[in-house]
Formats: structure tokens, sequence, C-alpha cells
């Protein structure tokens, strides 16, 4: 530690302080340390002079001093990569939260990588296939792609990305990586638990900055995310999963840390850089010849206002968008996606093949048509309809039931073995309905089922 570079504090502003480093200055993005055990941990933002820097703080920092020894690690910040950090939770800095073995053979890598050239990038449109029907049917998602979930508390996030977790572990053979952003505390234990419930820790890694860390480590912490998911990627040469939650809090913690450093904000206050910032984290995510990185990131939408820059600039990296409905929650429909208002840019013929846009866009068609019949079944009736009005509705609310399934992650609560379904057998199930050939079944029979050949069994039983 001795021979390290080491400087002095010059100015202490909240989260940001000023050092002055009169040898060699430290480059950008170096980590720092302070501290009388070197507790306290910077990461260098800017150049203010030739021998003064401007750091930003990932750690708390009370108790520090101006003209504290502050010294230069040579190194960025570094997390651990690699199959030994599967079923284990980490901090931004790689350090083990949860009880299990420490790592023995640590490999570590900068949380700064520089995205892949487009040489490097694979470009077939190939779907991630995720065995949820609702999902893989209406709002396909690409290997290599970023969706976005949208929904408040309560309508079912964290079952979907349990889910999600648990197929791409089962089915998929991959592995999942889950960023808590800004997460409360209560979240990451709970989202633990469940994991480690329903048997997929071992496949998946979890690192989190929650809420009462300072703005620096919320918003390093996708970085170090990637970084993992980066080597796995090209080391395991797989298919990996990246869940984020939540990605406005990186643009927040972003925003904070510009405060602080003293830049001018834009639009609604946000910082000028945003953009930027974003897209340093976005293009990261992206596939190769030999595996993926495919990313399911929850948005939040500040005040359902969707011209918000946050928003704006988030949907611009997306290629679909997963909307959860608390209406549909609160009829029992789970998942609660609502397929009106979500979308999917690789719900394509030259993509997805004609037989499976042409189903898609009919439930899309039968579904609207429901929905705007609504409010006229509630008045007057279904009997004042027209004969192909009433047919229409009769075939969405089998649809509805249809999209509906048992999952995995929820055997326990609802008693209902889960279900991953093909996309073969989902389309199947879905043509076959739109092709009036269960117009003689109980809507029930259709409920919370996998594949259609088990309403036909319902029907049996029901016979007997």
């Amino acid at each position: 530690m001795d021979e390290m570079n080491k400087g002095y504090i010059k100015a202490i502003r909240g989260s940001v302080i000023e050092a002055v480093f009169k040898q060699k200055l430290p480059s950008i993005n170096n980590m720092l340390i302070a501290g009388d055990r070197g507790e306290m941990i910077f990461e260098v933002s800017s150049y203010i002079d030739q021998q003064t820097v401007r750091a930003v703080a990932l750690t708390f920092t009370a108790g520090i001093a101006r003209k504290a020894v502050i010294t230069d690690t040579g190194l960025p910040i570094q997390v651990p990569v690699g199959k030994e950090t599967l079923g284990k939770m980490f901090d931004v800095f790689g350090n083990q939260l949860d009880e299990s073995a420490p790592l023995k053979n640590i490999v570590r890598r900068s949380i700064h990588q520089r995205p892949l050239p487009f040489s490097r990038r694979s470009s077939s449109d190939e779907l991630f296939l995720t065995g949820i029907k609702a999902i893989d049917v209406m709002i396909p998602l690409g290997k290599g792609e970023k969706a976005g979930l949208f929904g408040g508390a309560g309508v079912g996030k964290s079952v979907l990305i349990t889910e999600l977790i648990n197929n791409t572990a089962s089915n998929a053979g991959g592995y999942s990586i889950f960023c808590g952003i800004g997460e409360r505390s209560r979240e990451a234990e709970e989202l633990y638990r469940e994991i480690k419930d329903a048997g997929v820790l071992a496949k998946t890694v979890l690192i989190f900055a929650q809420m009462n860390e300072p703005p620096g480590a919320r918003f390093r912490v996708g970085h170090a995310a990637l970084t993992m998911a980066e080597y796995l990627r090209d080391t395991e040469k797989t298919d990996i999963l990246l869940l984020i939650d939540n990605i406005f809090r990186f643009i927040q913690a972003g925003s904070e840390v510009s405060g602080l450093i003293g830049k001018m904000p834009s639009r609604v206050g946000y910082q000028p850089t945003l953009a930027s910032e974003l897209s340093e984290l976005e293009e990261r995510i992206s596939n190769t010849t030999a595996g993926s990185i495919t990313s399911v990131q929850a948005v939040y939408v500040p005040a359902d206002d969707f011209t918000d820059p946050s928003a704006t600039h988030t949907f611009s990296h997306l290629s679909a968008s997963v909307v959860l409905s608390r209406k549909k929650a609160s009829e029992g429909f789970f998942p609660a996606i609502d397929p009106l208002n979500s979308s999917s840019k690789l719900l394509n013929k030259s993509i997805v093949g004609e037989r499976h846009y042409r189903i898609a866009k009919e439930i899309r068609r039968n579904l609207s048509v429901y929905e705007e019949l609504k409010d006229i079944i509630a008045m007057l009736g279904i009997e004042e309809l027209s004969k192909n009005d009433r047919e229409t509705v009769y075939r969405a609310r089998r649809l509805e039931r249809f999209l509906t399934q048992p999952f995995f992650t929820t055997e326990h609560f609802t008693g209902m073995e889960g279900k991953f379904v093909a996309l073969e057998d989902a389309l199947d199930g879905f043509e076959r309905i739109l092709n009036d050939e269960y117009t003689n079944h109980k809507e029930g029979n259709l409920y919370m089922i996998g594949n259609i050949s088990e309403a036909d069994e319902r029907k049996r039983e029901d016979e007997k």
C-alpha cells in the first residue's frame, strides 16, 4: 500500500470529493480508497486541473475530513466473474452478501467494458423462448434484445421475473443474473428466498445496490452485473437472461450524481448526459454467434407520463414492451399481461413466420372487439349484440382464459402444477380456439392450463 500513489482530500461536497495527487494523476474510473481500513471507496469521474481529480463516493463518507490521505489503487472497480459466482448474492464491489461458502479461485474483471463491435455480433433474429404462452405468442422476445416490463406494485412483476429465471435455468439450460438497482432490502431478501424455494438459485447470480446506498453505488451496479453476464456469455458460450429492476432508478442515480458534480440540469431536471449514460449500459446487451445476453428490465414510468425523458430514452432501446395490468390481476388472469397495450418489434412476418403472425393478429383483433363491446354488454346484455359480435365475444373470452398459465414458482401458493408451453403447442391451441373448435367447452376448461389438450381432458372428466 505504501508504494501506491497517494494524495490528500482537498474538498468534500456530500458524496463528491476533490483530491490532489502530486506524483501522478489517477486515470478516469480508477478506484480510490480512504479511511483507516480503506473502507471508503471512490471512483474518479473527471479532472479539475493538472493535480486535482473529482471523485464520486460509492460508500458512505461519514467521518471523512479534508487533508485526509486518499490512495489510488491503480485499477477500476472489479467484480468476480465465472461459474463460481452462481448461486450467490453480491454488492457492487463483488463482496458476498449471502451466507454461502466464500469464493475460492476468484477471477475479477473491471466493471467498465466496451460494447461488442458490430463485427462480433450475431445478426440473426432468433427468438428467446420463455415457455410463457402470452409472451411467446403475443410479445416475442429476441435473443440479445431488450424487453421492458411495465407495471405497478402488486401486479406480478416479481412472480414473472422468478418464472423467467426458472424457465431459463430448467429448459433453456442458460444462466440468469438479477440486478437490483435501488431495491428495498425487503424486496432483495424476498426475491432471494423465492428463487431459492423455486430451486433455481444454483443457476442464478444476484447483485444489488439498495435504496439506502449512495447514488454512486446505484449508478454502477448495472455495469457490474453486465460484466458478470459478458464473461459467462463469452467463456461458457451460453444464453444469459439479465433481469434489471429498476432501470428508472439507474437514471435517477445518474441524476443525483450529476447534481452533486455540479452539472447544469437538462429537461425536467434530468442530467444532460442521460442519453449517453443509458446507452453506455444498454449497448453492452447483445448476442454473439456463441452466446447471448437477453435483458428483461422493469421500467417505472414517473406519474404514468410516457413523455418523461427517462421513459422516452428507455423506449428507444427496447424491442418489446410487456405491460402488466392491475385490472387483469383483479379479474384473476395470471400472468396479468395486457396483450392489447403490449408490443414487440419481433412480431413480424419475416421473423416469426406467416402462421405465427396471423394467429397473433387474430387474437389481438378478437380481444380488441371484445374490449369495445364491454360497455354495451354491461348496459344491455350480450343478447342485444349481433350474431357475429356474440361469437367474437365468446371466442375472446376463451382466448383470455387460454392466455393464463400456472407457474412453477407459484405451485406452493396455488396448488397447481407449473407448465412450460412450447411455442408450437401454444400456437396450435390458439389456432384451434380461433377456428371455433372449443365453442362447446366451458370457458373454465381453458383457464390456467398449459397445452390445449388439457381442456379436452377436463371436458372428458366433466362428462363422466
